[in-house]
């Protein structure tokens, strides 16, 4: 039987995991907005894009390589629920690449295809926003399901890039 500690723990893992989701939509609309004032000088919206896609791109391999591993270890039955996570991190990956890719261009001319950037990160913001509440429920019912996960040596020694979002350049 579980303690209450570790019920707590479990509860406080899935409120994490909304919270960041949280902070990654607020950063993803402050880029759009960004892109749809244009006064930001193109270095700025660079910055501002490129931090966005390190935020995101921490925050789903620290998933993939902690919590949803050590969640398959725990619950085997949630394989193909994580397997599909998974496979949503990595297209999104893509897109990611492609709003880097076009951010890092617009340093390179007078004009940056802001347009190409908007639409990228109108689908990004799509994707990411079916993705995030897929998995609220279905990984945040496992957490607060299953007391024990998230108790563990393993998983408290990974949470931090998994669940926190980190400035870039933070250790």
């Amino acid at each position: 039987m579980a303690s209450p500690n570790s019920s707590g723990r479990s509860a406080a893992l899935s409120l994490q995991l909304s919270q960041a989701h949280g902070e990654l939509r607020r950063r993803l609309a402050g880029v759009r907005a960004g892109l749809g004032r244009r006064t930001l000088p193109d270095d700025s919206l660079r910055t501002h894009c490129l931090a966005f896609c390190t935020a995101l791109t921490n925050h789903h391999q620290g998933e993939d390589q902690g919590l949803f591993a050590d969640l398959v270890r725990e619950r085997p039955d949630l394989a193909p629920t994580v397997a599909k996570l998974v496979e949503d991190h990595g297209l999104i990956t893509g897109i990611l690449t492609r709003v880097r890719d076009l951010a890092e261009r617009a340093l390179g001319g007078p004009e940056a295809d802001v347009d190409a950037i908007g639409r990228e990160l109108d689908g990004l913001a799509a994707i990411m926003e079916s993705h995030f509440a897929y998995e609220e429920r279905a990984i945040g019912a496992a957490l607060d399901a299953a007391p024990h996960i998230g108790t563990g040596a393993a998983v408290e020694g990974r949470r931090g890039p998994a669940l926190r979002l980190r400035k870039p350049g933070a250790p």
